[in-house]
């Protein structure tokens, strides 16, 4: 089992074969949708949370929901990596603290295009909804080669992504094709957006192979907080995107 998810790695199922024959309490694909529904229901509260406060406080109402959110998203994320079994708490507090944080950078490109906001919500949810249909009735399997072509491209976006957050940091500036709205630059989110949707496929094939293991109850919400970190993800980008677009009119 391969995904590029770094939430669901390759031996987060590997422990669990020889005990789902005498496990009647088992992960379950029905529980997980179940879980992975709380979380966004989580995230969206507190994301309509920091975008009221914003909207009428203004930023500097919002720096503490916006530093503490990342944090406490940050930590449970970490520790989730240490142990998986306390996902029931800390998947939930990701979810709240990443969506003070999406609240607020939402917020802040609805303020510059009307309306952005919700056209990525649901490209977002569409985007989902089409690869889980594709994936269940088998017009997309995720073969080896799929998985490994996929795992590739995540890497070097993530590499990518790491140089020019050093360059920032350093202060010679970053790659000015992740960020203005060139037609490279487009074209760059665009090939990002994708990949960040194939990664779907790999979580919905990774989830799968979990319940076949016969994972303990308790990975339903680590794989739901794994699938919320890839949707996550493909929301800022196609945010990310639709705002290029949009500044080129």
């Amino acid at each position: 089992m391969r995904t590029a998810n770094p939430a669901l790695n390759s031996s987060t199922f590997d422990t669990f074969d020889s005990y789902a024959i005498e496990r009647s309490n088992t992960m379950t694909l029905q529980g997980t949708a179940n879980k992975t529904a709380m979380l966004l229901i989580l995230l969206a509260a507190s994301a309509g949370f920091s975008w009221v406060q914003l909207r009428q406080a203004g930023v500097q109402a919002v720096t503490p929901y916006l530093i503490g959110g990342f944090a406490g998203s940050l930590i449970a994320g970490i520790a989730l990596w240490f142990k998986r079994e306390w996902a029931a708490v800390l998947a939930p507090v990701y979810a709240v603290g990443e969506g003070l944080v999406l609240g607020v950078i939402s917020a802040m490109f609805e303020t510059r295009f009307q309306g952005i906001v919700f056209q990525a919500v649901c490209l977002t949810f569409g985007t989902l909804f089409s690869l889980l249909t594709a994936y269940r009735t088998g017009l997309i399997k995720a073969t080896e080669n799929f998985k490994l072509g996929v795992f590739a491209a995540t890497g070097a976006i993530a590499i990518l992504y790491l140089v020019n957050m050093i360059m920032h940091l350093c202060g010679v500036g970053g790659f000015t094709f992740l960020h203005g709205s060139s037609p490279m630059a487009i074209g760059i989110n665009a090939f990002i957006v994708v990949i960040a949707a194939l990664n779907l496929v790999l979580d919905f094939d990774f989830i799968e192979q979990g319940v076949a293991h016969g994972a303990p109850k308790y990975m339903e919400w680590y794989a739901g907080y794994g699938l919320l970190v890839t949707l996550v993800w493909l929301y800022v980008e196609i945010l990310r995107l639709l705002s290029k677009i949009n500044s080129r009119d």
